[in-house]
């Protein structure tokens, strides 16, 4: 196993995975709160301070792990959930929507934003290769949780985001999943159905659209 390899994988993610992650779950807590539910925000958990976010299993031990026991071919991590008590949301059905959009919405906006600094960064003339690489894998970090977090089964984001806009009958058989959805979810990656049927085909459409939306910039610049 090459070590040095390795170890500049991990320094061209860390930065975008913790960015990543602690916008994501601070998005989260800022829509609970717009929306009625002060939880996150009492717990000090609505903020950009990453150590607020890392799970020391699910942000480190789970994806070294992972990395090291398959030489890299597949990761799989997560942060610490910020707390939302959908009770407390003013229309908690449809609230709940927007608590849940909050997160992949935060990941979208990063992934535009990574794709800007590189273009900027080309555009200027840096040359370095690590910075460059670094913009393509903080689009590529948040492309994956845009789109996976989206995948619609409890407790993922896209789970949550069905449910509140389901009726209710249906609402509620589908959040009965939700105590076995991980478990789900875990197997469903392990067989390669989320990857292969959900994920690179949304993180493909969703690269395209930046790219298309991106289009000015990049004729202003090149």
């Amino acid at each position: 196993m090459d070590f040095a390899h390795i170890i500049q994988t991990v320094a061209l993610y860390a930065l975008p995975v913790l960015f990543a992650i602690t916008v994501h779950e601070a998005a989260h807590g800022y829509a609970a709160r717009h929306f009625g539910d002060p939880t996150a925000h009492l717990l000090g958990r609505i903020t950009l301070n990453p150590l607020k976010h890392i799970d020391p299993v699910g942000t480190i031990a789970m994806p070294l792990l992972l990395y090291f026991a398959t030489a890299g071919a597949f990761l799989f991590g997560y942060a610490k959930p910020v707390p939302v008590n959908f009770g407390r949301l003013r229309h908690p059905k449809r609230d709940m929507v927007w608590v849940a959009l909050a997160g992949p919405g935060a990941n979208l906006v990063q992934a535009v934003l990574w794709v800007v600094l590189g273009y900027l960064l080309v555009a200027a003339g840096v040359q370095e290769r690590f910075f460059l690489e670094m913009t393509r894998a903080g689009l590529m970090v948040n492309l994956v949780m845009f789109a996976f977090n989206l995948f619609p089964l409890p407790p993922l984001d896209g789970g949550r985001i069905l449910v509140g806009l389901l009726p209710m009958p249906q609402a509620m058989a589908v959040s009965r999943v939700e105590p076995y959805g991980f478990f789900v979810v875990m197997a469903l990656v392990v067989t390669g159905v989320v990857g292969q049927y959900w994920l690179r085909p949304l993180m493909r459409l969703t690269a395209s659209a930046i790219e298309l939306l991106l289009t000015p910039l990049r004729w202003l610049l090149f």
